[in-house]
């Protein structure tokens, strides 16, 4: 016995020393990676100072602006209270000097680095060393900065060394510091804290020059010489350098607060001072005022978006008169949010974000939930990302129910923390435990063809302490599986394992519900041509109106045409006993002008013809009118309808015929053209050059007529 107390003990021993070991080297490689992290750092920085272009985004450039905000904050306090303060620039002129040429060396490695910083254009790095020399020497940082650094000490040869005042010119090198606050407030997590911190340091820095003002101001007065200035420095409480500083500071102080009984001026100059210095106040006291407001506006905000608010509910209610367990138990809910700080409107806080960021974000916080519910597991990951913007948060009280038996599933829930606990009917048996990791609910939103439950809920499930659980509803997951057609098929095989385990499914319904399936694609489909069908009768529809509308826009101009030409013959009518072939006659005359040749001949003969025909019809007319009553006045109108028909005819005949006479004539001239081009090319220059060109020109001139007439009518 004794020896196996023994062996026990060594193995104990020796587990503990291999522990310590173990944990030694796991120090000492943590103390290796910060050692190899510090030198990549020493080595990235001296990198950048020789051959590198400093990137604005990298962590060397946000550290380097921390540091030159000490050179600045040095210039910006010692100066001032050097010149206005004697005594301490005399007892401490060596330290004095020594951190002046600092700062002074740090603001020429400053503007090497500006030398070096690239900037981005069309979001890309400029890298080019020349590129950046010129744009930096190009612009007005570049003046401020060359003029900080001019050697103003050396008016120390004129006047004496302690008169600091001649380095005034270093606080132009103070718009390097607003660039280094400004990236200190997006980089902190305490942002509101940080606006505080800075409004208070400007406040100090306007305090503490107005105290070196003030001391001057009093030993250019008179030190002692009323109440106003500061006492007389020979009595030894006053003669005290730091006394001097903190009497000055503190009446400043009291001055821009407001708050101090301050003496009274009794000087002009006092006067002056004490006005500029009240003015200031009022601007100084609506700042602190103004800043603390918006950070209290910030606070409030955020903690509307993080919290529901707590106010408006109570008020709601008291007004509804709610009972007093009830608001008990939404108090607690209240309440455990905030002790515990737990955020449910996180999708409306990451809405803040880029879709690329949300979902990063979403996968780190969310991803390893969701990916211990079985019916996701081996999915793609593309799906599970997708999800995941999906979840929403919620907590549940002590006792809640979060489902019961036969209410219908819109969602599942997944447990991120907490236990909950699968009660019978009556509230008190217990079937089960459910803790961290368990998911429920997820078979009522695939809804599976066959499920002999439905979309109902099987057992009631109700929350013992306070649970923080995931819920992804139905709409949101088919919405995201129409995208992943084998994820769905994945999951509704996985679901109906699960309900076959359960011996709740019916697979007899499931075929019956394939077919009614088929029959809905096929509904489907034929709805889809349908609207085929219908868009392209829309469309046919659409044109033929169109091409009405044309045609009846072309009817419309040939009818004006037609008006037009009738009132032509209508007006040279002249007297009711002229007959309609004279009409006719002479307006075929005109059209034709006076003819050359036998064209013009046979054309006249033609209309000759055409004369004695509409002259018999008008002596037929005529007598036809004697034969009959004087009133008969209905045919003596149908006659001359029928007369101006007969003579719109043959103005169309006519000038049907003066087309194809100027084609015919047109034709001869390029004949004719062609064969003078012909007899000279053989060298018979003067072959038909006397009668065919005054043949050529007659028929050109009749036609020409021709034309003109035809154009008048």
């Amino acid at each position: 016995m004794e020896k196996e107390g023994d062996t026990k003990i060594t193995r104990n021993h020796w587990q503990r020393l291999i522990g310590w070991r173990q944990t030694q080297k796991v120090t000492g490689e943590g103390e290796d990676k910060k050692e190899v992290g510090k030198k990549d750092i020493f080595l990235k920085f001296k990198k950048n100072l020789t051959e590198g272009i400093i990137d604005p985004s990298e962590e060397f450039y946000y550290v380097w602006l921390q540091v030159m905000t000490i050179p600045i904050f040095y210039n910006a306090v010692i100066i001032i209270c050097r010149t206005c303060f004697e005594q301490i620039q005399m007892n401490f002129l060596g330290v004095w000097l020594t951190l002046d040429y600092l700062a002074d060396l740090m603001f020429a490695a400053d503007m090497v680095i500006k030398f070096r910083t690239g900037y981005l254009e069309q979001g890309i790095l400029i890298q080019d060393k020349a590129q950046l020399k010129k744009r930096y020497l190009r612009s007005f940082i570049f003046k401020l900065d060359l003029c900080s650094l001019l050697p103003t000490d050396l008016l120390y040869l004129c006047f004496d060394i302690n008169t600091p005042l001649v380095r005034v010119n270093r606080f132009l090198h103070m718009t390097r510091l607003g660039e280094a606050l400004d990236r200190m407030e997006t980089r902190t997590s305490y942002p509101n804290t940080f606006r505080i911190s800075k409004l208070m340091l400007y406040i100090f820095v306007l305090i503490h020059w107005n105290a070196c003002l003030y001391f001057a101001l009093s030993k250019y007065i008179g030190l002692g010489a009323d109440r106003w200035v500061y006492p007389n420095a020979s009595r030894p409480v006053f003669n005290s350098m730091r006394r001097q500083y903190f009497y000055c500071f503190w009446f400043s102080a009291q001055i821009f607060t407001t708050v101090g009984d301050t003496p009274l001026p009794d000087r002009e100059e006092e006067y002056l001072f004490m006005i500029a210095d009240l003015l200031i106040a009022v601007l100084v006291f609506a700042s602190i005022v103004g800043n603390v407001g918006n950070v209290i506006t910030n606070l409030r905000d955020r903690d509307n978006v993080f919290f529901p608010n707590h106010e408006l509910v109570k008020v709601y209610l008291r007004s509804r008169h709610i009972s007093k367990d009830l608001r008990k138990r939404v108090s607690d809910w209240y309440q455990h949010l905030y002790i515990n700080k737990k955020i449910t409107r996180e999708n409306e806080i990451l809405k803040q974000l880029p879709v690329q960021l949300q979902t990063e974000i979403a996968v780190s916080v969310h991803l390893p939930t969701l990916s211990k519910v079985t019916i996701f597991q081996n999915c793609e990951k593309s799906l599970l990302e997708e999800l995941v913007l999906k979840l929403t948060p919620q907590v549940y009280s002590p006792g809640e129910y979060v489902c019961k038996k036969g209410d219908v599933g819109h969602e599942m829930y997944i447990i991120k923390e907490g236990k909950l606990a699968v009660v019978a009917d009556d509230g008190v048996t217990q079937y089960a435990v459910l803790s961290d990791g368990n998911f429920f609910g997820e078979i009522s939103i695939l809804n599976i063809k066959g499920n002999k439950s439905g979309n109902r809920r099987t057992a009631n499930i109700r929350s013992i302490g306070h649970s923080d659980l995931f819920s992804l509803s139905k709409e949101d997951l088919s919405v995201v599986l129409s995208e992943f057609p084998v994820a769905k098929q994945h999951l509704e095989e996985k679901g109906r394992q699960i309900l076959t385990k359960m011996g709740i499914l019916d697979e007899s319904a499931e075929g019956q519900q394939t077919e009614t399936e088929k029959v809905e694609i096929k509904l489907d489909r034929l709805e889809s041509n349908l609207d085929t069908l219908q868009t392209k009768l829309a469309r046919l529809m659409s044109e033929l109106e169109s091409s009405n509308r044309k045609m009846q826009g072309r009817v419309e101009l040939l009818e004006l045409e037609v008006d037009e030409m009738d009132q032509l013959p209508l007006v040279e009518l002249g007297g009711e006993g002229e007959g309609d072939g004279e009409l006719d006659g002479n307006a075929g005359e005109e059209s034709r002008g006076e003819g050359v040749g036998r064209e013009g001949d046979r054309e006249r003969k033609e209309a000759e013809g055409e004369e004695e025909v509409g002259e018999g019809s008008a002596k037929g007319q005529g007598n036809g009118d004697n034969e009959g009553k004087e009133g008969d006045g209905g045919c003596r109108e149908s006659t001359k309808e029928e007369t101006e028909k007969q003579g719109f005819e043959r103005i169309v005949d006519d000038m049907d015929k003066g087309e194809k006479y100027e084609k015919g004539s047109r034709e001869k001239r390029e004949e004719n053209t062609n064969d003078d081009e012909a007899a000279k090319a053989d060298g018979d220059p003067g072959g038909h050059s006397e009668t065919e060109p005054t043949h050529e020109k007659k028929l050109n001139h009749n036609n020409d007529d021709k034309g003109e007439n035809q154009k008048n009518y």
